[in-house]
């Protein structure tokens, strides 16, 4: 019987009601705690309850739809270390939880899929293939399988009607921007969704998905710290890539050891920095569940859905802004920041008040050694947003241009991972390495 129900619930009706319930769950759990605090219990009791029923929802809604509202969910995740203590407890798990699952295609779809992408005769490229999904995601899920060569494959197969998915989540999310302040305070979702709408037809062409895979492949060829599998075969909806064993980052994030979450973490930004320098790529989904952790010690990255191409590699003017930011020459930071258009025409701003606003910013990469923790993303956050703040004017008064939206998105969202691996290392090492402009 679970063969007759559909992948997704497809219809704008079905998925604009789903969506709904989000605002309006959120009315109501906010009456019942109304009426709960006047019944005599105590605020913080009646808060703690509301955000968990938050959180249920929210996330399970998200999960539920996959296409843009799971695909919202898993972006969002990576900023899950600026929430405040005392309000991420009831979202942590939910969070992780979306990172890795979510409900399965049925079997004939996938088979159907299968035939539609690979021919008829799919079958007979495989030695072997597992009816049940071994992960799935946003748009598609995984499959373990065995090809005709003997070798362990990963097959991702994409979700039918999963472009319509994502358009109409995203549209209709984007109404209910304001719901996710609660969550993550300071964190504008609207730039975002428009972020990912812009990326749709990428995010759904596998064939440039395993375009990407093979140049970072080619690129991290017997590389002793990263690890990408080689594509075996691909086709529109269909990557068939080899497989990979190791632990999930997430796995890490929740247990990991500290050599484990140094090392992940370490790893992680000299993926980030690298990419641009050897591949031309940058890889810019960098939610936990694109990776994992292997026996060997090296990074193994396993989803290219989301890379921008930097065929010149990282921009040379952020390195050397950073150089210029960390030696304390205010002046040729806000000239180089007019000349890339952070400022804009006409716009008078105090360069030693930007030299402030950047300096939190920058320790991580000031000395040999930084400890990102939970409470250092939480402080800047808090810095940031609060409307009472200087920093918060300043950067209001900085714009970030085009060219630089989705670097900056992945950095940040990069950062958000090394805050919840609560990662210790050498971070100034691997931009002296790798980011043009850093090394003077």
């Amino acid at each position: 019987m679970s063969d007759e129900r559909p992948v997704m619930p497809r219809g704008s009706v079905a998925r604009t009601a789903r969506l709904a319930s989000l605002p309006l769950g959120a009315a109501g759990r906010a009456t019942l705690g109304l009426g709960r605090r006047l019944s005599g219990q105590s605020a913080e009791a009646v808060n703690a309850e509301l955000q968990q029923r938050t959180a249920e929802q929210l996330f399970a809604v998200l999960g539920q739809l996959k296409g843009g509202a799971m695909k919202l969910g898993q972006t969002l995740s990576v900023f899950e270390a600026a929430v405040p203590e005392e309000m991420a407890a009831p979202y942590r798990e939910a969070l992780v939880k979306l990172q890795e699952e979510a409900p399965p295609m049925p079997v004939r779809t996938v088979h159907a899929v299968l035939a539609q992408q690979l021919g008829g005769t799919w079958r007979q490229r495989f030695k072997e293939f597992d009816d049940t999904p071994a992960a799935a995601a946003s748009i598609g899920q995984v499959h373990r399988a065995t090809w005709r060569d003997g070798r362990d494959v990963a097959v991702k197969i994409q979700y039918p009607g999963a472009g319509t998915a994502l358009m109409a989540d995203l549209n209709q999310l984007a109404r209910f921007a304001r719901l996710f302040s609660s969550l993550f305070p300071g964190l504008d979702v609207k730039p975002l969704i428009a972020e990912l709408k812009a990326r749709v037809a990428e995010e759904l062409d596998y064939g440039l998905e395993a375009d990407a895979q093979r140049g970072f492949a080619a690129a991290y060829a017997g590389d002793p710290e990263i690890a990408v599998p080689r594509v075996v075969a691909s086709a529109p909806k269909v990557v068939v890539s080899e497989w990979m064993e190791g632990t999930p980052l997430s796995r890490v994030i929740a247990d990991g050891t500290r050599e484990q979450r140094d090392r992940a973490g370490r790893l992680l930004a000299v993926l980030h920095f690298s990419g641009p320098q050897r591949a031309g790529l940058l890889h810019a989904d960098p939610h936990p569940g694109n990776f994992r952790l292997l026996a060997d010690g090296r990074l193994g990255v396993i989803d290219f859905g989301a890379t921008a191409r930097l065929p010149d590699g990282h921009p040379e003017p952020i390195g050397r802004l950073l150089r210029w930011a960390l030696a304390g020459r205010a002046a040729e930071v806000l000239a180089d920041l007019r000349t890339e258009g952070f400022v804009r025409p006409g716009v008078e701003i105090d360069a030693d008040g930007v030299l402030d606003y950047l300096r939190p910013l920058l320790e991580p990469v000031a000395g040999p050694h930084f400890h990102f923790t939970r409470a250092w993303m939480q402080e800047q956050a808090a810095r940031i947003a609060d409307p009472r703040t200087e920093a918060n004017r300043l950067g209001r008064q900085l714009n970030l241009p085009p060219a630089y939206l989705l670097i900056h998105r992945v950095t940040i969202g990069s950062i958000g991972v090394l805050c919840q691996l609560d990662a210790d290392a050498d971070w100034r090492a691997v931009l002296e390495e790798w980011l043009p402009g850093f090394r003077d």
